[in-house]
């Protein structure tokens, strides 16, 4: 049975759902505040967390909720919800994103407010940042989506809300001998002026991403084929259209699907062969990362 690994921002939840019938349970309760980005290996599941914000209630919307803080870490369950632990406690990392991992032993994510991408073994041990950027004070320098395949490392830059600043960028897994994660020359922009891309993954030389930013090209599911090194992007095509705040992506191949999770609480099984896009199961709050387990 295939089912997906959803994390509730608000709740602090992992369910487990069934994409066959959209069947949901809770696997885990009390992720630690705002669990972000999902990955299955080996029979343990590993998450973010962005930690717990502060609010100002005189603004609305995401922009009232303050994340500046170290609060997010990175965590470890096993698939059958016990053995929790803490692979870097809450404080370690500002604001826990995308996770990734590259079938070795390792595991990268992105730190939002952290401006930076980091990895770690399995045991939170050997934690190394490999960008890291300069605070602009407008998001184009905040890390977003994270995702490894082969020796490269790709990741999102979103920028501001709807600000149509958002860029996808592709480096080394490892820092230049001789070169600094915060001056770092092997650094490619693969696609720039993207609306807000957000979470990504690559399959079969395809590079899939979710996008928050503004229609017509906003809240869609993209993809293109991966450029060759010094070459920039091709012009996305866009799978499914209409997502209410699109986060978190999962590509089955083999079923020739991709499912798309949102803040609306849907999650979307999207045809890749462009025939259409149907819902899994709504719900009802806020889901960020997914991920598929078999």
């Amino acid at each position: 049975m295939t089912a997906l690994l959803a994390l509730g921002l608000a709740t602090r939840t992992i369910f487990r759902v069934d994409v066959a019938d959209g069947r949901a349970s809770v696997l885990l309760k009390d992720t630690a505040y705002s669990p972000d980005g999902v990955v299955v290996i080996d029979g343990t599941v590993y998450w973010t967390t962005m930690g717990r914000p502060t609010r100002n209630p005189e603004v609305e919307g995401e922009a009232a909720f303050d994340y500046s803080a170290p609060t997010g870490g990175l965590h470890a369950v096993g698939l059958d919800g016990t053995g929790r632990r803490d692979v870097l406690p809450a404080g370690s990392v500002t604001t826990g994103k995308q996770l990734a991992a590259d079938g070795r032993g390792r595991l990268y994510w992105s730190d939002r407010e952290g401006l930076r991408v980091s990895s770690c073994r399995l045991d939170g041990s050997d934690w190394t940042d490999l960008i890291v950027n300069t605070q602009t004070g407008d998001g184009t320098a905040e890390c977003v989506g994270c995702a490894v395949a082969g020796e490269y490392l790709y990741w999102t830059q979103k920028g501001p809300s709807k600000g149509a600043r958002g860029r996808i960028l592709r480096a080394g897994l490892t820092v230049p001998d001789g070169e600094s994660a915060d001056d770092r020359t092997d650094v490619e922009t693969l696609w720039d002026g993207l609306p807000e891309p957000v979470d990504l993954q690559v399959v079969d030389g395809i590079l899939y991403w979710t996008d928050r930013g503004a229609e017509p090209d906003g809240n869609t599911l993209n993809r293109a084929p991966i450029p060759s090194p010094g070459e920039v992007g091709e012009p996305p095509e866009i799978l499914a259209r209409g997502l209410h705040e699109a986060v978190g992506v999962a590509v089955d191949s083999r079923a020739g699907l991709a499912y798309v999770s949102d803040l609306g609480g849907t999650i979307l099984a999207v045809a890749l062969d462009g025939t259409g896009d149907r819902v899994v199961v709504d719900l009802g709050q806020m889901i960020t990362g997914i991920t598929l387990v078999r």
